[in-house]
């Protein structure tokens, strides 16, 4: 029987709070690993295929980025939001704040989403040149991102869904939802561009066909797993309840946020080198993002196993559970970073065939790499935080790496190294980042020895 999924919640809140930590982690983090492994794979399946049609279709996929971006910055904002502070009230025990907090944060998500692809839609041209698209690129971009906004409110909902089963213990079937969708995506992509020679409109249709099937199976999931069922009449807007979910959910939305503003700055800073510039640095980001994807799947083992002992007051197991992610997922970013150096130029040209992409994403990727091993600690400590509750650590932490030191490292550097500062601005924005942790990491674990 997997960890947690029919137990009920008393024998849940044992298995949570006394289990030993190493095998406990491993346990939730296997299956979250997987759902985002699988989840950023079809991402990269996304570039991939469309990267068969040409350059400027590339280069429109990583324009939408943002977009996306935003779509779950909302998603994540009331996931986690709620999802944070669900593992809390179920660690203290206080279970109708629970099924309060998953109702509102669901319905919170779907509205978000209902809005913007209103606006969106409404303002589709202008918000296509505003997510740095040259003359080239703008028709792919439209008929990519208006296909997608179609997708938000579900998309976002489903966000909520799958980290509220998440941080309740029953990993296994968010990840069921989220990898069912996603392999379909793979699938449908050659199906809708090739087949039925739709080009990049059919990528468009296959994602928001495959998110609508995720959304389905989570909504499913959320029975199945007896996790906090979702039920229109527990919604509270009230001032408790809406701040914390906002407590919980704005270090995501700022996380989230910013990378969406600093993924348009990118594109902007390297409109003047061309559409191969814009490619290429949306294959290092798709690339960057799939290796990332395993540690945040490793954290979010991480996450439900310090909410329920947070709120049981069992700080030593936090403390526990967090320097043992630390460890493992610093030494296997090393690994990692030490592939991505000797295959960069490989990995570049698997998406994109282009001399120049290759050219530019190599020198991109390999920057990158040089302070990749930075990123467990800088995730784990944030994840601690805003697992925690502690909003304001855990929001300028979340808000370091694609936002703080991000943005105006593309505002600057490029200035004095040309496209070498927007290739190397990441690595130079995460070196920022993990001092940062330091110094509120400090702060934190005071807390928890008090």
């Amino acid at each position: 029987m997997r960890l947690s999924e029919h137990y009920s919640p008393d024998q849940k809140y044992i298995m949570m709070t006394e289990s030993p930590i190493p095998g406990l982690i491993g346990r939730l983090a296997v299956p979250t690993i997987i759902s985002m492994l699988v989840s950023s794979f079809y991402n990269m399946a996304d570039t991939f295929f469309v990267g068969r049609i040409s350059t400027s279709a590339t280069a429109a996929v990583g324009v939408v980025f943002p977009v996306m971006a935003v779509i779950q910055a909302l998603g994540f904002f009331c996931g986690h939001g709620s999802g944070n502070s669900i593992s809390r009230k179920l660690g203290s025990k206080h279970t109708q704040a629970a099924r309060e907090l998953a109702a509102t944060g669901f319905f919170l998500a779907f509205v978000f989403g209902l809005l913007l692809m209103i606006l969106g839609l409404t303002f589709l041209d202008p918000l296509a040149r505003l997510l740095g698209s040259t003359p080239t690129i703008l028709p792919y971009t439209k008929a990519y991102l208006r296909i997608i906004l179609l997708g938000a409110p579900y998309m976002t909902a489903q966000l909520v869904l799958n980290n509220q089963i998440r941080f309740q213990g029953n990993a296994f079937y968010a990840m069921v939802g989220i990898t069912t969708g996603a392999v379909l995506n793979i699938g449908l992509d050659p199906l809708f561009i090739f087949i039925f020679d739709m080009g990049i409109s059919g990528a468009a249709i296959a994602t928001i066909i495959s998110q609508f099937v995720s959304f389905c199976l989570l909504l499913a999931g959320i029975r199945i797993s007896r996790c906090i069922p979702i039920h229109p009449k527990n919604v509270r807007l009230s001032k408790e309840r809406l701040q914390e979910i906002i407590g919980g959910g704005l270090p995501s939305l700022f996380r989230q946020g910013l990378g969406s503003i600093a993924t348009m700055t990118l594109n902007i800073a390297a409109n003047p080198f061309g559409d191969a510039a814009i490619a290429a640095m949306s294959v290092v980001g798709r690339i960057m993002m799939f290796a990332n994807s395993a540690l945040i799947g490793f954290g979010q083992g991480f996450q439900p196993v310090c909410g329920f002992n947070y709120g049981a007051r069992k700080y030593n197991r936090v403390r526990e559970a967090f320097w043992f992610c630390v460890k493992i997922s610093t030494a296997a970013l090393f690994l990692l970073s030490v592939a991505g150096m000797l295959l960069s130029g490989h990995l570049i040209g698997i998406f994109r065939n282009d001399p120049d992409v290759i050219r530019i994403g190599t020198v991109a990727l390999r920057f990158q790499c040089l302070t990749f091993v930075l990123n467990g600690w800088i995730t784990m400590n944030n994840m601690m935080m805003q697992t925690m509750g502690k909003t304001l650590p855990a929001t300028i932490l979340a808000a370091s790496r694609q936002g703080i030191f991000f943005i105006p490292a593309l505002l600057i550097l490029p200035q004095f190294l040309g496209l070498t500062g927007i290739q190397s601005a990441q690595a130079a924005s995460d070196l920022c980042s993990a001092a940062v942790a330091v110094i509120l990491n400090r702060k934190v674990m005071q807390s928890l020895r008090s």
